[in-house]
């Protein structure tokens, strides 16, 4: 007989998700998919708000990642306005961008997906978290609880708050960064470059350590794209690569030019679009975006530390398709972070009081494309004359890598699910294999025709009075 195992919510990720595996007659794995369940529509949402609004309420996508929709939004804003910031407000962003990715990448290695290496795949689910890891290992919990706080403090000394920042407008930053700021900054960043440099220490050790037990969480090639500038890491502001499944560049455009690069295909399975490199066609051109891709893309490393764990990475030998080495990414990147933190705020021109220029509403449209923590994040804006939002169009990392999170689950529910001894320990195998990308499931901004919607209205005592259907 026929089943099919359903794994829903997804544990440890951001936002709702769930997968189902079918089993055919022998109890194999015939097919498995991941599904995003919740639908945002943000897009919609933006129509009609003024252009410099869309900073502030874009953050609110995420409360995770933030500081990327703060930061995408505020490039948008300032190539429709045709606004070209001051080299301040350039550094004060990308200082604020830093401090989320310190966040972000140190939440998800320590607190969302090291359970699972630290107390093993089999261990009790009530255990595996960052509760067990503390039990497990007090000093590494505390030593990732306060990278994360450092992270954190950059964000809300740089944004004004430390989740939904407000600071970063259309023409450059609201406010200078005080001195005062600065200096307890350089002491914090200080401290993340050694606690970043242990994280990776622990990311290899916790994967050797799995080698035989975990030989593949979804290795399937595909390509590659992240930003890159002079043929190292960038994270704020560059070209974009795309490199084929051998390491072959095989393109590299400007963000503001992503139609021209990257459609979008819809499935039934799943609220989330599928984009895929056009010139390659669905679905032939699957790519892969976050941390592995963007070291897989890139050449070097522009900070010292970071910079020689980079050659480390690249001595591995070609693209890197094994997801586990997701987390290893992560953590190179979080040092990195870290290194180039401490280099914006040894750069004196950081507090200069010259931080905006003047900007005027007018008609047209406007790209912003950064790197989040998860992966190339893009916000496209159309105006009308009287700088009200006419049209808006989010890709979010985590629908980037829809597909490649799809082939991922169906490569290890193949390996590990076998139907007549279905226990606990093969599922969370195949979550581990999503929790490698790390997805943002509340970032995804899209939908497929219309959503279903059931107003039911009760009676104060409970009765059903009546209630109303709106089929999608």
């Amino acid at each position: 007989m026929k089943r099919t195992i359903e794994i829903g919510p997804l544990t440890r990720l951001e936002g709702h998700g769930k997968i189902t595996i079918q089993l055919d007659e022998n109890g194999e794995v015939a097919d498995a998919h991941f599904h995003v369940t919740e639908f945002r529509g943000f897009e919609k949402i933006c129509e009609g708000r003024m252009i410099w609004d869309m900073p502030v309420i874009t953050t609110r996508i995420c409360g995770i990642c933030p500081v990327s929709h703060h930061l995408a939004a505020a490039k948008a804003c300032d190539d429709l306005l045709g606004a070209k910031i001051p080299p301040a407000a350039r550094k004060q962003r990308e200082l604020m961008h830093m401090g989320q990715i310190i966040n972000s990448h140190a939440l998800h290695f320590f607190f969302l997906a090291a359970p699972d290496f630290i107390l093993t795949p089999d261990a009790p689910p009530v255990s595996r978290s960052v509760v067990g890891v503390y039990q497990k290992n007090p000093d590494l919990a505390s030593k990732a609880i306060k990278l994360r706080k450092i992270g954190q403090t950059i964000i809300d000394r740089v944004g004004a708050r430390p989740i939904h920042p407000v600071t970063a407008i259309p023409g450059g930053m609201s406010k200078a960064l005080r001195h005062q700021d600065r200096f307890l900054m350089i002491q914090d960043a200080k401290e993340a470059v050694r606690l970043s440099s242990l994280a990776v220490d622990t990311a290899y050790a916790l994967l050797d350590s799995y080698r035989d037990s975990l030989p593949s969480l979804g290795a399937t090639p595909t390509k590659h794209m992240g930003m890159v500038r002079g043929g190292s890491l960038e994270l704020y502001d560059g070209p974009i690569v795309m490199k084929d499944a051998v390491g072959k560049k095989i393109d590299e455009f400007d963000g503001r030019n992503y139609l021209s690069y990257i459609a979008e295909h819809v499935e039934n399975s799943s609220w989330l679009k599928f984009p895929y490199y056009k010139r390659e066609g669905w679905p032939d051109g699957i790519y892969r975006v976050g941390p592995l891709a963007r070291l897989n893309v890139a050449e070097a490393i522009g900070t010292p530390e970071a910079g020689e764990r980079m050659k480390t990475f690249k001595a591995m030998g070609g693209m890197i398709h094994e997801s586990l080495y997701y987390h290893v990414a992560r953590t190179i990147e979080l040092l990195y972070a870290s290194e180039r933190a401490l280099e914006l705020l040894n750069d004196d021109d950081i507090v200069s009081k010259d931080f905006r220029v003047k900007v005027e509403k007018t008609a047209g449209e406007g790209v912003g494309a950064i790197e989040a923590p998860r992966g190339t994040l893009i916000h496209h804006y159309w105006a009308d004359d009287d700088g009200r939002i006419t049209k808006a169009n989010f890709i979010v990392a985590t629908a980037h890598n829809n597909k490649a999170i799809d082939l991922s689950v169906k490569e290890v529910a193949k390996t590990y699910v076998k139907g007549d001894t279905i226990q606990e320990g093969m599922l969370n195998r195949v979550e581990m294999a999503v929790r490698c990308y790390d997805p943002c499931l509340s970032c995804s901004t899209h939908a497929i025709g219309k959503m279903p919607l059931d107003v039911v209205l009760l009676a104060s005592d409970g009765t059903l009075l009546d209630t109303l259907r709106r089929d999608g």
